[in-house]
């Protein structure tokens, strides 16, 4: 066998990210050899990555690939479970090699897109940083002109595609929808069950009491118009310049809404409630007081 050389860890080391220790023990069980190693490795890391796999992982980055022509774009949402990892270069090109590979060949089905070597890419990357990581979701949206945005933190990523335009337009409602985040396009996207659960909350408050039914029903009508138009997007006031509507910015270039995508990071996770006491009670073996 050879003998184990301080190179041959540290080459195994910068390969892997893993510790000294671990590296020369799989240095002797390989008899030598740096591939075999890393092929031991892997299939180690492996199973230390399944048992991360329950982990809750609500934390991580959105982030959008639009093509040279503006009408097709890709967004995704990949998931650590700290705001650490989220914001760490090997967490970040992992993410955009995603992002790469998925709009390289129109992927959007994520279980599709991590079979093969992607997914011993996470597996490799669980093992280095020691952290749950799941690629959460990709959309793709197309149309005339498509423009996105991601905001600098990598939290919240849109994309709004238009039916004519140009792409600034496009990106500046990408914007506006990062920012305020809408619930429909228009107000007659608005679903009916939403429509009917807003009524009940304005016939429920106080100044509807005793007022005849045709009152109500007009007050109704001003309060439910309202609603819509500050949860649509095209009657809401752009962010940029609040005296017109996106609506009224979009028709200004000859267009009108086609769609809008908005990615939250973590949006709809059920995050755990850590007790970090009695966490590092128990690491220290002690109960907590």
């Amino acid at each position: 066998m050879a003998a184990i050389t301080a190179a041959m860890v540290k080459e195994l080391r910068e390969r892997t990210g893993l510790g000294m220790m671990e590296c020369k023990k799989a240095l002797v069980e390989a008899e030598g050899s740096v591939d075999a190693a890393i092929e031991e490795l892997r299939k180690s890391s492996g199973l230390k990555a399944a048992k991360k796999a329950g982990r809750t992982a609500a934390e991580g980055v959105s982030l959008i690939r639009v093509s040279d022509d503006n009408t097709v774009a890709y967004i995704l949402e990949v998931n650590s479970e700290t705001d650490f990892v989220a914001r760490d270069d090997n967490f970040m090109n992992f993410a955009n090699e995603l992002l790469d590979v998925a709009f390289s060949k129109g992927v959007t089905d994520v279980e599709s897109l991590m079979a093969g070597e992607l997914e011993g890419k996470r597996e490799a990357l669980v093992q280095k940083i020691g952290e749950n990581i799941t690629v959460r979701r990709i959309i793709r949206v197309e149309g005339p002109v498509v423009g996105g945005y991601v905001h600098s933190n990598n939290k919240i990523a849109s994309v709004v595609a238009l039916s004519a335009g140009d792409a600034e337009t496009a990106r500046d409602v990408a914007m506006h929808v990062a920012a305020v985040n809408p619930r429909v396009g228009k107000p007659e996207d608005m679903p009916a069950e939403e429509l009917e659960k807003e009524k009940n909350v304005i016939k429920a408050q106080p100044d509807m009491e005793g007022k005849p039914a045709e009152i109500v029903e007009k007050m109704m009508g001003g309060r439910i118009k309202k609603f819509l138009a500050e949860n649509s997007l095209v009657e809401q006031p752009f962010v940029k310049n609040p005296e017109q509507t996106v609506g009224q910015l979009i028709k200004g270039q000859g267009g009108d809404l086609v769609s809008f995508v908005r990615l939250e990071v973590g949006e709809g996770i059920e995050r755990e409630a850590v007790d970090f006491a009695a966490e590092v009670a128990a690491a220290a073996g002690t109960s907590k007081a």
